[in-house]
């Protein structure tokens, strides 16, 4: 069981931290321990100690509840990205791990936390948050995790605020150079890929007051390779010997319509799974199977890159003023190609003479286990897709001292952000073939074979099938200026007083394209359009599957020469000097903050209470512009605007110098996506051929989610450099926005006009239909004992757990929209448990970590409502073995490794709502995650 190792880890590290009380207690009584807040000036701590306690040191001097990651020295933060190297902070959670990286993050379960740079807030493009990965760890000084927010911090995000740091050059004394190389090996992908970072700066003393200018610079590039193997989503089937008067043969799929009224795709639960459960058919109650309708197999080939740059210019005057100056450039290139084999599995004709025994049942259950069947047909899809994203910041920024107690801040910053992708994709289709199929042969893996096997890699046996030519544009810019002002005391109750004022001007666009053809009827080997590329090695081994396919290759191809052959079945087809884009929503938001807090101190039993309370005032003005597709882009403007006020408290009482305890009561906005406003159709076909395609369209309606959050910590710091502690939180959310389903009819729409045309679509729509609570509790545990014999002098711990436990209204909705109750669910992405342990090492040249990190199955989302499962799709417990070297050769000079995902961690995914639900009969799709292996050099001369 996977608790059983960190319980025992836990309990050695707790009985570690006991012992060293009792060895403290044995100590002189003449000689009193310094307490936690002296900071000794002749003991210091470097390397990775320095990193762990670095991090300690800012919750324990931070007024709100923070963690933070910090870097024990330039270019020493020891992974790849920001969103890599915070999976070890106390409440973090990361998923979404294709590609070789960690992508996705949430804050105690929540996936919305406020992104900051230098205390800005950054986004990418039209969206209203920033991609943490894009940011190389290389150009990483600190990023502290707001767990609580006062009224002088930006007022989004449920989860927290994020705020990363990068470094300026009147942090360092004087000339310094520093710099990595590292090649990172994808064992997946087979592939060596280089990480390079390097930093310079300088300051100098002049006659106008001291000058620096920093540059630091990251290149790091990614060949991935993404293997995930899915057992389809599930429909009803006829029994073998169906009822009479039902009209249905042996084993025949039962589609939903008009010899069915009574079957509806999508029910939170699904169909009953129970033996002998039954379904109105032509007025007959008639038993039925549930089977998948599908095995897919997804083999992506993936490029990334991303250089990054961080400049600042530097001028303090005197000892009471600086300004600064900076630039923050962030880019990502991406392109992947996606070689897909998609084989139906819910053919009923030509049959096994005995039909009988041509399918395994779940004991207990009409579930289908596995089966044989004849003629079945399937489609390869080789799908090509590019992203290239530029983000700028540029920043000036001022700082005075007046008098010996006052401070003055201000800033002014400038924004752009731009995004463009592509997607070329053409389909070839098999003819039928006999297919024998195990939906879970062990392990949440299906199993399966086909009568000719050799028709997967005979390109004369595959038809030219549909193309598919779509791209995206966005684009965001914002001006911000900032301006805050304080005046501190040194007695009294009245100890500062903080005020200041933010406005933001947000200019947000989207632009699109889609274009389209039916098959053209060749064959692969025909098509003389770049070469077929078939796959090798597929799913390394751990399933008994087919490996290899052929497809076509749109990397290999000239596309305006593809264009121009679709155009015997799409006249209309458009060429690359043709190409345009049609604008999908313009938007400007203006946001102006306001905010007055003030700080309190006061004696209780001759402890210190410490009070923080402030209240920040917000007045939201939005500008909408929207275009249907649907209609000539034909433009809606919609205005809005809003205002609020946030209160925030903090108490923090000192029990003893060494026991303290918090409180926090805070309340934060979550404004909605720009893109969720959007009231225009985004349609797509009926690509799987179920009777229906799917659709999504924003909701102008939509007004911000609103949370009142209750914070209490108690932190114990026992040792010097080491501590325990646990907070206990609340969020009550009102407004939680929640997807509804409804079928539409949608009429002479701009698909293009082949096989996967249709008119009736499950449109999802959000809404502002739920509340919920979060609640739940964090323990952590910082230790580097002082008492351990020689060879294990250096030798610590740090480790955290995050118990959750949340709940939401959701509404349930019938096919026409119309709300018939509701129910209760957890929220997406939350686990119950979470828990990461790194034991550290840091002596003489050698410091190293080895990290564990594992998280308990969560709720991911939900299904499309298209068919018979359980419409949750749950994530099975994720885990993460990480190791990390640091050898040092000189003081200035060190090697280093690292190991990410030792035990070749898989990713999966199951159905389940309720009760009903499990990863064995209701499994759905496996990931292999990569594991990766990395060496490199570290240097710094100053």
């Amino acid at each position: 069981m996977a608790i059983k190792p960190i319980a025992l880890g836990s309990a050695s590290m707790f009985a570690l931290m006991l012992a060293g009380a009792a060895h403290a207690q044995t100590a002189p009584a003449s000689v009193a321990p310094p307490a936690a807040d002296d900071e000794a000036a002749d003991i210091v701590v470097t390397g990775v100690r320095a990193s762990i306690v670095g991090a300690l040191n800012v919750r324990k001097n931070s007024t709100q509840i923070v963690d933070s990651i910090v870097s024990e020295d330039v270019g020493k933060l020891p992974d790849n990205n920001v969103v890599e190297a915070l999976q070890r902070v106390t409440g973090i959670q990361v998923t979404d791990r294709a590609g070789g990286e960690a992508a996705t993050i949430s804050i105690r379960g929540l996936t919305d936390p406020l992104t900051t740079l230098n205390g800005r807030n950054i986004f990418t493009a039209a969206g209203t948050s920033f991609a943490l990965q894009d940011i190389s760890a290389n150009l990483v000084k600190q990023v502290d995790v707001y767990k609580t927010r006062s009224a002088d911090q930006l007022e989004s995000g449920l989860a927290g605020q994020i705020d990363v740091q990068t470094r300026r050059p009147l942090d360092f004394e004087g000339f310094t150079i520093s710099g990595l190389a590292r090649g990172i090996y994808s064992e997946l992908a087979d592939k060596a890929n280089p990480n390079v970072a390097l930093l310079v700066s300088n300051r100098w003393e002049t006659g106008i007051g001291d000058i620096g200018f920093l540059v630091n610079a990251s290149y790091t590039k990614a060949q991935f390779r993404n293997q995930n193997l899915q057992a389809g989503a599930m429909v009803p089937f006829a029994t073998e010997n169906p009822t009479a008067g039902s009209g249905l043969t042996p084993l025949q799929r039962i589609f939903p319509g008009a010899t069915n009224e009574n079957w509806t795709p999508g029910l939170d639960a699904g169909l009953p799974t129970a033996p002998g459960s039954t379904l109105n058919i032509n007025g007959v109650d008639t038993p039925y199977y549930l089977s998948r309708d599908a095995i897919i197999a997804s083999d992506v080939y993936g490029k990334r890159e991303r250089p990054s740059i961080n400049a600042a210019l530097q001028w303090a005057p005197n000892d009471s003023s600086v300004y600064t100056a900076e630039v923050f450039y962030t880019g990502f290139r991406g392109e992947s190609f996606n070689s897909l084999h998609f084989s139906f599995a819910d053919w009923w004709g030509d049959l096994p003479t005995d039909v009988a025994n041509s399918f395994e049942l779940y004991e207990g259950t009409n579930i289908i286990k596995s089966r044989q069947m004849g003629s079945v047909a399937g489609f390869n899809s080789g799908d090509m897709a590019t992203n290239r994203t530029d983000s700028y910041v540029y920043a000036l920024n001022a700082k005075w001292d007046v008098g010996s107690n006052g401070k003055i801040v201000a800033d002014v910053a400038y924004q752009d952000s731009k995004n463009e992708t592509s997607f070329f994709a053409i389909r070839t289709d098999r003819g039928p073939l006999d297919l024998n199929v195990d939906f879970n042969a062990g392990g949440g893996l299906p199993a399966y074979s086909f009568g000719n096997q050799e028709v997967l890699t005979d390109a004369s046996k595959w038809t030219v099938g549909n193309l598919f030519d779509s791209g995206t544009k966005t684009a965001g810019s914002a001006l911000t200026m900032m301006l805050d002002g304080e005046y501190k005391w040194d007695e009294g109750f009245l100890r500062r007083i903080k005020a200041g004022f933010r406005y933001d001007n947000r200019d947000a666009d989207s632009y699109v394209r889609d274009q389209g053809a039916g098959g053209l009827g060749s064959t692969l080997d025909a098509f003389g359009e770049g070469s077929p590329f078939t796959n090798t090695g597929f799913f390394d081994g751990r399933a008994d599957i087919p490996t290899s396919w052929v497809l076509a290759d749109p990397r290999s191809m000239n596309k305006d020469a593809v264009r121009q052959l679709y155009r015997a079945v799409a006249p209309g087809l458009l060429l690359s000097d043709q190409l345009t884009f049609g604008r999908v929503f313009s938007i400007n938001e203006s946001n102006l903050a306001a905010y007055i807090l003030a700080d309190g101190e006061l004696e209780i039993f001759g402890r210190p209470l410490q009070l923080q309370g402030g209240v920040r005032f917000v007045a939201i003005d939005t500008l909408y512009d929207y275009f249907d597709r649907g209609n000539n882009f034909a433009q809606t403007t919609v205005s809005t605007g809003s205002e609020k006020f946030l209160p925030s408290f903090t108490a923090r009482y000192n029990i003893t110098d060494n026991l303290r305890i918090r409180f926090n009561y805070g309340e934060v906005l979550r404004r909605p996506a720009f893109g969720d406003l959007n009231p225009n159709l985004s349609l797509t076909g009926d690509l799987s051929r179920i009777g229906f395609g799917t659709g999504s369209a924003g909701n102008a309606n939509l007004r911000a989610t609103h949370s009142k959050n209750m914070d209490l910590a108690i932190e114990w710091y026992f040792e010097r450099n080491s501590a325990i502690y646990a907070t206990a939180f609340q969020r009550k959310i009102n407004g939680l926005v929640v997807p509804l389903t409804v079928r539409e009819f949608v009429p002479n729409n701009y698909l293009p006009r082949n096989e996967t045309y249709t008119e009736f679509f499950n449109i999802t729509r959000p809404a502002n239909a739920s509340n919920g609570t979060l609640k739940g509790l964090e323990l952590g545990l910082t230790y580097f004992p002082s008492y351990l014999p020689r060879f294990l002098d250096g030798l610590g711990f740090t480790g955290s757990a995050t118990i959750l436990d949340s709940e939401q209204t959701i509404p349930v909705v019938n096919n026409e929209g119309e709300i018939t109750g509701t129910t209760k669910s957890a929220f997406f992405g939350v686990s119950k448990l979470s828990y990461n342990a790194t034991l550290a090492y840091d002596k003489g040249p050698v410091g190293a970590r080895l990290s564990y990190i594992w998280r308990k199955g969560f709720l991911q989302g939900n299904a499309a409502r298209a068919f018979a499962n359980p419409i949750g799709v749950w994530r099975a417990p994720e885990k993460s073995l990480d190791f990390q070297l640091t050898l040092n050769l000189t003081e200035d000079i060190g090697i280093t490794f690292d190991a990410v995902n030792i035990t070749k961690a898989k990713q999966q995914d199951y159905y389940k709502f309720g009760d009903v639900g499990n990863p064995t009969e209701f499994n759905s799709s496996t990931l292999l995650i990569d594991r990766t292996f990395a060496l490199g050099v570290r240097f710094k001369f100053d």
